[in-house]
């Protein structure tokens, strides 16, 4: 019986393994709720602080805090999850956001508001990595898609779940009660990951196999454990645990496909419209009311076909699902361009903005969105897999921060339809990245993938020894 085939769940495991996945994508829900409920709480911190209102300098503090601790957070947190484990990180997280979210709630000045929006941002950078991380390295092979991108579900329904939390409290102006309310998930993810197991593959690389059997006998049937901790065995003992590991030659191709999917995740825009939705609305002559609700409605639409993504990750594959929603995204960007573009178009303009936005929103969730996180957590070797999604990590948390701090200047700078129409050259350039170089996971165990990896170095290697031997003759 093969690996594969002994990973097959029953009823019980199946169970167990789903829960357990949920819970550790509460990490991703706080990741999105952090990143939208300040689009609202912003609205009313000026009545308490009236210093935001003379210093955009400030204010611009207060929203890229959180992206500023997060890019810190997922700079360290790689390393910490392979030295202290996967499970323990996750709980160092969920208490650090439950401290920043109580911290901000009852800030007393602006100082301290931005010095807690950067320590939930520290705690995010845990989660953006932690979470995929983990539940890649439960689940089996056969619903490893599905289940990893429970954690950009949870994201998308973080930033909904804040738009819905701003809306219910924005007629009492609560802008500290909508920071604080980040302490309800932390507390649950807090106290649910007690409960649950650390992951096998860290325990057989720190030697603790009668641990990673106890791990994988609640999340597997027992045919087929053998089979199954003798190939992390074997990974564990051909690799080297260090840093300098992550950035050999054998390694180098996982890594740029890592950092360059990061990269291309942000660029091609998908942040502006969670930031900046209804300044976009707003400019296309809908009023605050009608932007706000269209906001609601894409966060809808991002949720729904995240959930679409599940579906179809494990059964149509990483690579379609990636192409495809990239070409879907890069023909809403030329038709939003061509929105701002044309005149004399009247009240149409902010239905067809939208429409296009929602489309556009729609193409990222059930491709870049989800695969990107996906990838990252599945194409690395084990000894170095924290450490190198934390290196693509911070690199997308840099890049995030960068588009936020570079959109509105754009948009003032060459207007809305150059900006949208430059967000499409972009996601061209990703597209064609993915085709040539971002490899199908689909199906296959993660010492598998790491195998393929292996053997492709090895035989680029022996290529470039032939060369060399023929230049010589």
């Amino acid at each position: 019986m093969s690996v594969r085939d002994g990973a097959e769940l029953g009823g019980d495991h199946s169970r167990f393994v789903v829960i357990t996945a949920a819970l550790a994508a509460l990490n991703g829900l706080l990741f999105g709720f952090d990143t939208g409920v300040i689009s609202g709480a912003l609205l009313y911190i000026g009545e308490t602080f009236p210093a935001l209102e003379d210093s955009a300098f400030l204010e611009g503090l207060v929203v890229s805090g959180t992206l500023i601790g997060a890019a810190a957070g997922a700079a360290v947190g790689g390393r910490l999850a392979d030295r202290i484990g996967r499970r323990r990180l996750i709980i160092l997280g969920a208490s650090i956001f439950f401290v920043g979210s109580f911290g901000m709630a009852v800030a007393p000045t602006v100082e301290w508001l931005i010095a807690t929006r950067m320590l939930n941002g520290v705690a995010i950078g845990f989660a953006s990595i932690v979470g995929p991380l983990y539940i890649s390295e439960i689940a089996p092979p056969d619903i490893r898609g599905s289940l990893v991108s429970f954690n950009q579900l949870a994201i998308t329904s973080g930033i909904l779940v804040s738009y819905v939390v701003n809306y219910a409290l924005a007629s009492q102006g609560a802008w500290r009660l909508m920071l604080g309310a980040g302490m309800i998930p932390a507390t649950i993810l807090l106290v649910g990951m007690i409960f649950m197991p650390e992951s096998p593959r860290w325990l057989v690389e720190q030697g603790r196999e009668s641990e990673a059997r106890s791990t994988l006998s609640r999340i597997r049937e027992e045919a087929g454990l053998d089979e199954e901790i003798g190939e992390m065995k074997r990974m564990a003992e051909v690799e080297e645990n260090d840093l300098g590991e992550v950035f050999k030659p054998w390694i180098r191709p996982a890594l740029v496909v890592g950092i360059g999917l990061a990269i291309f995740q942000q660029i091609t825009g998908i942040n502006t419209v969670i930031y900046y939705a209804p300044t976009i609305l707003e400019s296309t002559g809908f009023g605050d009311v009608a932007s706000i609700l269209a906001t609601v409605g894409i966060g809808v639409i991002n949720v729904v076909m995240t959930v679409v993504a599940i579906l179809l990750l494990d059964r149509v594959g990483r690579r379609p699902l990636l192409i495809g929603g990239l070409v879907g995204m890069f023909g809403m960007l030329l038709v939003l361009g061509g929105v701002f573009y044309l005149p004399g178009l009247g009240g149409a303009l902010g239905y067809l903005a939208t429409g296009s936005l929602m489309l556009y929103v729609a193409f990222f969730a059930i491709g870049l969105g989800p695969v990107f996180w996906l990838l990252i957590a599945e194409i690395y070797p084990l000894n170095v897999r924290g450490t190198a999604m934390g290196v693509a990590t911070v690199v997308n948390w840099l890049a995030n921060l960068a588009v936020a701090q570079l959109f509105p200047q754009l948009f003032d700078l060459i207007g809305p339809a150059f900006t949208f129409w430059l967000f499409a050259l972009l996601t061209a350039g990703a597209i064609v990245f993915s085709q040539y170089f971002v490899p199908e996971t689909n199906g296959r165990t993660l010492e598998e993938i790491e195998d393929d990896l292996r053997e492709t170095a090895l035989g680029t290697e022996k290529m470039s020894m032939a060369d060399r031997a023929e230049d010589v003759k």
